[in-house]
Formats: structure tokens, sequence, C-alpha cells
């Protein structure tokens, strides 16, 4: 499948019912290797990964001999903090025969909402993969305060598509895709390889989880409201067959899945929800020198600006004026109002030494959504 082989990032979900054998409640070591075999094939295309993988509870309940009646809360803390180690273990010795180098990546909800949190966040990610490394993701359930915050890993892989601007997210699944009803209630149910636009009606399609494997929490339902997510990010969405020895070369292959396309660009996308979506909470006024950068597809740099307003932390949503009042765009600043009022004009290499840390450049080009009638009159 195309959509597969030419995406240049690409966020893959794994769950437990893949990962950990439902008879002995440890990781199905075949099928892992198999699949890292499959995954280190499309590094060495050159297309960057992460993974985000469950498992952690499944592995942890079986170390603590926990029952396979539903946990209680602290049992489920408990067994996340008992099977995660075991879990990127696991993922280390399936890719380290390969070359590849493991990260491993503990998120809660905050970290993919909190737009602090979220800058941070995908920092971290965003350097991972620049380094080489296969940054493995999952939730942070030893820490949390009310039962499954996302509910699914589903869920997750799409916030973490979404917030590092994956062009596809793979979702590998009990099914090869969607079907017009439960295929393995339905015979007659037939399977749909295109979605174009993610209606109501494809919603109601969804089935529940599959109870079967006794491993997993999520379903048909949790996949297409993560392909919602993710595809209103700009990131296309597949799911197929993950319970095969090489799945994605599968897909490649012609394999039955299920694509789901996106109507724009990851970063058409995310600049839409800049400028329509956030509130600023202050402003910049910049330089007619840093004005004409940013026409040009550049960073603000505090070099360029004059002065700052209003209160705001790191990550919330500023105005950029010129020095005639007019908005230039609509970005994420990367200090908070008091911090970037004391570099106010300061070249980057001065900055460290005045607040005692370095965070780049006070709006970073890819946070920044120009107004059209800026880009016109470049």
């Amino acid at each position: 499948m195309s959509a597969l082989a030419n995406a240049r990032l690409i966020v893959i979900k794994v769950g437990s019912a893949l990962l950990v054998s439902p008879q002995s409640g440890l990781v199905d070591r075949a099928w892992l290797a198999a699949f890292a075999a499959d995954a280190a094939r499309l590094r060495a295309r050159g297309q960057k990964l992460v993974l985000v993988s469950s498992g952690a509870v499944a592995l942890g309940r079986t170390r603590l001999k926990l029952p396979r009646r539903a946990l209680s809360l602290a049992q489920k803390q408990a067994a996340a903090a008992a099977g995660q180690s075991l879990l990127m273990r696991a993922w280390e010795e399936a890719l380290e025969p390969h070359g590849l180098r493991t990260a491993q990546i503990l998120v809660t909800p905050d970290d993919t909402e909190v737009r602090r949190r979220f800058l941070n966040a995908r920092a971290t990610l965003e350097t991972l993969l620049a380094l080489g490394a296969i940054a493995v993701v999952n939730e942070n359930d030893t820490v949390a305060t009310e039962e499954l915050r996302y509910g699914d890993n589903d869920r997750l892989a799409a916030r973490v598509a979404q917030m590092i601007g994956a062009d596809l997210l793979v979702l590998l699944s009990d099914v090869d895709g969607l079907y017009t009803a439960d295929p393995r209630l339905d015979p007659s149910a037939r399977h749909i390889p295109l979605v174009e636009v993610l209606s109501e009606e494809v919603l109601a399609m969804a089935s529940g989880p599959n109870r079967v494997a006794g491993v997993g929490a999520g379903g048909m339902t949790t996949k297409l409201a993560a392909a919602r997510i993710a595809t209103g990010a700009g990131c296309a969405t597949l799911i197929t067959l993950g319970r095969r020895a090489a799945p994605l070369a599968a897909v490649e292959q012609g394999a039955r899945a299920t694509l789901f396309q996106a109507a724009e660009t990851p970063s058409a996308a995310y600049k839409a929800w800049i400028a329509g979506s956030l509130t600023p909470l202050g402003a910049v006024i910049v330089d007619a020198g840093a004005a004409a950068a940013l026409r040009r597809g550049k960073s603000l740099l505090a070099a360029g600006v004059r002065a700052v307003e209003g209160r705001f932390d790191k990550g919330d949503a500023v105005v950029v004026r010129d020095g005639e009042g007019r908005e230039l765009g609509r970005g994420l600043s990367r200090y908070d109002a008091a911090d970037a009022q004391r570099i106010v004009g300061l070249r980057s290499g001065a900055i460290e030494a005045v607040l005692g840390y370095q965070s780049g450049p006070l709006i970073h080009a890819d946070d920044l959504a120009l107004v059209q009638r800026a880009i016109r009159t470049a």
C-alpha cells in the first residue's frame, strides 16, 4: 500500500493481544521478533518510527500472580509498575539485533493536552527521532488518579501522531480493517478498503472490544475514535490485522487493510488549530527584519522582538504584530511572558547567560500560523 511505503513518519500502535500470549501471560517472542524485523525494514529505507505499545499491565499481572478477573485501580497500577520493565526489555531484545536503539516514553493526558507539556514531550520525541532511536510510548498507568485516562492506547497513539506531525498512524488490530458490520458475528459483512470521510455512518459500523483474547482494552470503536483524532490532525490512519508474522510487509504486498484519508497535511491541520482554536493570552511586537523573516518561513528569534505584552506561560498562544500594530500571525511561545520580556532584543547566544537555559527561538516556525494577508505582502 502506497500510504505505508511513502510515509515519512509513522506511529504504530501494538496492543496487548499481539504482544502477550493469552495462554501463558508472557511476551510472545516469536511474533515480536518477526515484527521487529518488519519494522527494521521500514527504518532501513529511511522511514522514522514511533511505537505505542500496550502490555505492561498484562505482563505485570502475570509477574505478580494477580487474578484474571477485573483489577482494581491499585492492582492495575501495581501491575503496570511490575510489567513496564518487562515490556521495555522485550522491545530492546527484539530491536537491538537490527541495530535499533530504543527509548521509553511514559505519558499522561496532560502531556498531550496541556500546551507547555505538549511542547516538552514533542521536543523529546523529535530529539529521539533525530538521534535515530525508536521511542516506545505507553500510558503512565503507575501514577493514575483515575482509571485509564485515555482508556486505551489507540487514542494515545492518535495523540502522539498529532503531537509529532506523523504522516501515518498504523493500528494493528484483531481484524483486517473496517467492515460494514462485525465479521465475527455477520458473515455478510463487507470489508471497506478506503474511507475518504469519517462520517457518522462510518462510525456506526464499529463493533465493541474483542473479549476473546482477554488482554486488550480496545475495539473497533476506539480505533475509529483514534482515526478521527488522527485524520483531523492531517495524519492518515491504517487499520490492519496484526496477528501475522510481518503485518506491515503484508499490507504492502496487498493484504487487506482499511485506510482513512486525511483531508490535509499534518502541518496545515496543526497551524489551523493554532490560528482558529486557541485564545491568545499575549502579544509580541517584532521589527521589520523579523517580520520579513517570518514571511519567508523563519522562526521568531528574540533578537527581532521589540516588546512583549500580556501574561502567558510557555506553550500559550500569542499574537505576533509588526511595528504598525498589524497582526502577522499567531503562535505558541516557547517562553513565559516574564522570561520573554527579559530576552527582548537578545541574540540567541546570549539567552542562556540571562535565563540560565536556552529554549531556542521565541516562537518556532512549526508553531506559527501566519495570516494570509501577511503572506501576500511578502
